[in-house]
C-alpha cells in the first residue's frame, strides 16, 4: 500500500519559516512534495500567470528532501505541480503555515487559501493553515501541534473532498482551548490610500487601512473562536453563487 502523497505549498515563499514548520508535520504522514513560490506572494488571491513564463527549479535540502521552487503564484504552484511534477494525484494538499490571519474576509485575498481552493477545484482535499503572527520569528510550535491533529483527522476523511481554512491563535499550546468548527465571520477591510511623493515629485500611493468586523461576537464565527483562544476551522467552497438571492431573482420575470 502506498503512503499518502501530500502536496505542500504556501504564499510566503519557499524558504519561509511557516512552510518549513508545516513540512515537518506533513512528513509524519506520508510522502511530501513541496512546490512553493520563489518569493513572497501574499495577497495574490487566486491569481495565475498568463503574461509571462513559469520556471521551476529543483531544490534539495541537506537531509535529502527534494522540493521545487516556482516563479509563479501559489495557484500556479498547485496547477503546475499536478500537471507536470507529481507522478500521481495527491491525496491531500496542505498550504501554509501562513504568517498572519486568513480568517473572515481575508480568505478572499489569501494566496495561501487560494492554493487550497485550487486543490478542491481539482477534486483533492485541501487545508490552508495560518498563524496569527506576522513576525519572521513567530513560534510555530502550537501551530504544528494543531496541524498534526487536523491532518490526521483529514486523512481519515479523504472521500469528502473538503477545503478547510484553519487559523491558529498566537499563543502557547497550553493556552489554546481546542478546535472550534465554525463559519466565516462577516467583516471587511476599509482601505485608506496614503498619498506620497517620490524624489522626482511624482505622486504615488501606499495601501493602508483598518479591519472592521461585524458579527465577531457571535459564537459560531471564526473571529469569535480566535478571540476566545480556539483554533478556528471553516469549511469553504469555490461556488460563489448567491443561491438565496437567485431564488428571489426568479420573481423578476413573473
Amino acid at each position: 500500500m502506498q503512503n499518502p502523497l501530500i502536496l505542500l505549498t504556501n504564499d510566503d515563499g519557499y524558504d519561509a519559516p511557516g512552510i518549513k514548520a508545516l513540512e515537518k508535520v506533513a512528513t509524519l504522514f506520508g510522502d511530501v512534495v513541496k512546490i512553493a513560490p520563489d518569493k513572497p506572494q501574499s495577497g495574490m488571491g487566486h491569481a495565475i500567470t498568463i503574461n509571462s513564463t513559469l520556471r521551476i527549479a529543483k531544490r534539495e535540502s541537506r537531509d535529502g528532501f527534494i522540493g521545487y521552487q516556482c516563479t509563479g503564484t501559489p495557484v500556479d504552484c498547485v496547477k503546475i505541480g499536478l500537471d507536470k511534477i507529481l507522478d500521481r494525484k495527491p491525496d491531500l494538499i496542505v498550504s501554509g503555515i501562513n504568517h498572519g490571519s486568513n480568517a473572515s474576509i481575508n480568505v478572499i485575498y489569501s494566496g495561501t487559501m487560494s492554493a487550497a481552493v485550487e486543490g478542491k477545484i481539482e477534486g483533492t482535499p485541501a487545508i490552508g493553515f495560518s498563524l496569527l503572527d506576522h513576525s519572521i520569528d513567530a513560534d510555530f510550535e502550537a501551530a504544528q501541534e494543531y496541524a498534526k491533529k487536523i491532518i490526521e483527522m483529514a486523512l481519515s476523511k479523504l472521500e469528502d473532498k473538503f477545503c478547510l481554512n484553519v487559523n491558529i491563535p498566537k499563543a502557547k499550546s497550553e493556552f489554546i482551548r481546542g478546535i472550534k468548527y465554525c463559519r466565516q465571520a462577516q467583516a471587511k477591510w476599509v482601505e485608506e490610500f496614503d498619498k506620497r511623493q517620490d524624489p522626482s515629485g511624482q505622486d504615488y500611493y501606499w495601501l493602508t487601512g483598518h479591519f472592521e468586523a461585524y458579527d465577531h461576537h457571535q459564537e459560531d464565527t471564526d473571529l469569535w473562536a480566535l478571540e476566545n483562544g480556539f483554533v478556528s476551522v471553516v469549511p469553504i467552497q469555490y461556488d460563489m453563487t448567491d443561491h438565496q438571492y437567485l431564488d428571489r431573482m426568479k420573481e423578476w420575470s413573473s
